[in-house]
């Protein structure tokens, strides 16, 4: 048997941890989590007419990326909170209010080791406030963490 043959099993074996390595390296929670808001959300629930949708992106590296736009409310401030569904909790980054109700997460905003294991676990979410309603009008739950392979 000619060992530089495809028929040898050790030669593309060699080759496996390579590419389970290159593989491993290109795991990212880099995937834009889409989320609505609503005032069913808030805990407890409010009834508000309000609501909002954007897109989250969370890495690896615990940075931390996005906007929301928010519509039918007087908006006050807003905030991502580290809290399980169901469950109020402290603000951990305050977002940065733009035109057109739109709120933003602050540039080179990252999530210390802790806040990042709770956003693995499902338990960070967004929190619009208003006058209306000061403990929060309209929320989304962040999903835990998503996974993809980098290509």
């Amino acid at each position: 048997m000619n060992p530089s043959s495809p028929a040898t099993p050790g030669r593309h074996l060699s080759l496996l941890p390579l590419l389970l390595l290159l593989a491993a390296g290109g795991l990212q929670a880099e995937t834009p989590m889409a989320i609505s808001l609503t005032g069913g959300a808030e805990v407890p629930p409010v009834i508000s007419p309000a609501s909002g949708s954007g897109r989250i992106t969370v890495k690896t590296d615990r940075s931390i990326s996005g906007s929301i736009k928010v519509a039918g409310m007087a908006p006050t401030m807003a905030h991502i909170h580290e809290g399980a569904v169901g469950m109020n909790g402290p603000p951990i980054i305050t977002l940065n209010q733009g035109l057109d109700s739109i709120y933003a997460v602050p540039a080179g905003a990252r999530l210390s080791p802790a806040q990042y294991a709770s956003f693995a676990a499902g338990k960070l979410y967004i929190n619009v406030h208003s006058a209306r309603y000061p403990a929060g009008e309209i929320r989304a739950q962040l999903p835990a963490r998503p996974m993809r392979l980098a290509y």
